[in-house]
């Protein structure tokens, strides 16, 4: 079946309020409390349209643009709570976005209503998630693929009268495997229904689904020309690889209000900077695969409550997060996908609010950080690691402000104020400052004042920042259990060319291709003639594009 894509546009929706969308009052009134006014851009142009539950729905908008509510709000205001039987189901591709789907459909749910919302998910006892399902139906169903599957199976659930199946992160879902599972779960379903689908990406097989499965779908494209949220600032700074948990002390104590993210690559990397800065007596714990899904779950909670100053995390585990108010996202290390590397800084600047995403790069990951600025679109800022000098200064001037702030404690008794007085009584103002600036001082004073930036001439940022390089291609793939990481390591260590003059590494499964700095190209291929790999010939050779 053909269809016809008609594409949204924005309805002089400016200033549009809730109330103009046709959300209720009663929900107007929920979401105020949450200190949600204004709606987002997807959320002016989906809602009106969802609201009369007549077409399909494709929305292309990267994470943290509001895509929840833009299908949450309208999901709450047309499910009957007199129908027992499940009305719509949202399809999610981890644990965690599924519970927070579902927490956030919970808070617009007005009290005097019997609207019933169940989340279901792997890594958990199904068995009391089946007898949740038996002893109230739930209207409203958001489950991740491979146990919304069993349960489907194991015939707890019936699809068979659901008006409304959202598919959201579905191009995350497709990279995670899920595609089959998807294919699988839309045959359960009814012909008569609406598919909302969400997604960062109009990729081949989110084509293919709404080929297949959607008719007429009205279709939301928010900041696609923009592959980054605009309200994240993009820094960076550069400096050795045994500095990086020093200076991420040194911006934590520059910063006291930050909330954030550190993305690093490895488990082992994720827990021994965890470990370091708990030891260092910072709020900050590990969440990666090593951890059992109760351990993930209490520090996900700790975070969210902001017992936890920093979460130290993996991509992996990180997937599916949906946190408000992180100001800052830092990268302990650069991941070798642009995805990625959109995904981690999509934490922070969420609805509508400006957020970090700072950098600390080596010299050696300055070049992928150009690949970035290219593939992306945007733009990374210098910043300077903050010295001793710098934060004693801003810390001292918070003292003083909090001071001037500070509430007068009414159970201080007459006499014990007047004792006091007394004591200072006959010290010049000046010098009474002077004296409590030194004591607080005396905090910072024993800390080693190491400059942890490391300089570039400017010859060597031009370098870094204009990549001019060839392609090649190399007989090495997936198959030979290469990633990106794997082949590059491999290319230097066989070429003897530093890692800073390769470029761009993408890897298939049978071959893959590189660049190479001009600098370097005419010798490349030359070294790895008469190599072998395995007992296999390597062959390099320039790759011309067609």
């Amino acid at each position: 079946m053909k269809i016809s894509l008609q594409t949204a546009t924005c309805l002089n929706s400016k200033h549009m309020s809730f109330k103009e969308l046709g959300v209720s009052t009663e929900v107007v009134e929920l979401l105020e409390k949450s200190s949600i006014t204004v709606p987002t851009e997807i959320q002016k142009q989906a809602i009106p349209v969802l609201m009369q539950d007549d077409r399909d729905m494709i929305g292309l908008a990267q994470t943290g643009t509001g895509k929840t509510l833009a299908f949450g709000i309208p999901i709450i205001e047309l499910t009957d709570d007199e129908i027992q039987f499940t009305q719509s189901i949202v399809v999610a591709p981890t644990r965690e976005l599924a519970q927070q789907i579902a927490a956030d459909f919970r808070s617009i749910i007005s009290p005097g209503r019997k609207l019933v919302v169940e989340s279901v998910y792997g890594g958990t006892n199904v068995s009391e998630q089946i007898k949740n399902i038996r002893k109230n139906t739930p209207h409203i169903l958001v489950a991740t693929p491979g146990r919304l599957i069993d349960l489907l199976e194991r015939k707890v659930l019936k699809l068979d009268q659901i008006k409304r199946l959202v598919l959201d992160e579905a191009d995350e879902m497709l990279n995670m495997g899920f595609k089959e599972d998807i294919y699988n779960i839309l045959s359960y379903t009814p012909k008569e229904k609406r598919i909302w689908l969400l997604s960062a990406t109009m990729a081949d097989e989110i084509k293919k689904i709404t080929r297949n499965f959607m008719e007429n779908p009205f279709e939301i494209r928010i900041n696609q020309g923009e592959k980054v949220n605009k309200n994240i600032e993009h820094v960076y700074t550069v400096l050795r690889r045994e500095n990086k948990t020093k200076a991420i002390e040194r911006f934590i104590e520059a910063y006291p209000e930050m909330y954030g993210i550190v993305f690093c690559r490895t488990r082992m990397d994720t827990q021994r900077l965890a470990d370091d800065l708990l030891g260092r007596g910072y709020a900050a714990e590990a969440l990666h695969g090593d951890l059992s899904q109760q351990q993930r779950d209490r520090v996900t909670l700790k975070f969210k409550r902001k017992s936890l100053k920093l979460l130290i995390a993996t991509d992996v585990a990180a997937r599916g997060l949906d946190i408000d108010n992180v100001t800052h996202v830092i990268h302990h290390s650069l991941p070798d996908d642009k995805e990625y590397y959109t995904h981690r800084s999509g934490r922070t600047a969420r609805a509508g609010k400006k957020g970090i995403s700072l950098v600390l790069s080596t010299e050696a990951e300055q070049r992928k950080m150009a690949q970035l600025e290219h593939q992306l679109k945007i733009h990374f800022k210098p910043v300077k690691i903050p010295g001793l000098e710098e934060i004693r200064e801003l810390r001292l001037k918070t003292w003083a402000y909090d001071l001037v702030k500070a509430e007068v404690n009414s159970d201080v008794s007459r006499e014990l104020f007047d004792e006091i007085k007394q004591v200072f009584d006959g010290i010049d103002k000046d010098v009474l400052i002077k004296k409590m600036i030194s004591k607080e001082l005396k905090k910072y004073l024993d800390q080693n004042n190491e400059d942890l930036n490391v300089r570039h001439s400017t010859k060597e940022k031009m370098v870094l920042k204009n990549f001019k390089g060839d392609r090649f291609f190399i007989n090495l793939g997936k198959k030979d259990r290469m990633g990106k990481p794997e082949l590059e390591d491999f290319i230097c260590q066989q070429s003897g060319i530093p890692k800073q003059y390769v470029g761009m590494v993408s890897v298939d499964r049978l071959h893959s291709y590189f660049e190479v700095d001009k600098k370097h190209s005419k010798t490349i291929a030359d070294k790895f003639k008469n190599k072998q790999f395995k007992g296999r010939a390597l062959r390099v050779n320039r790759h011309h594009s067609k």
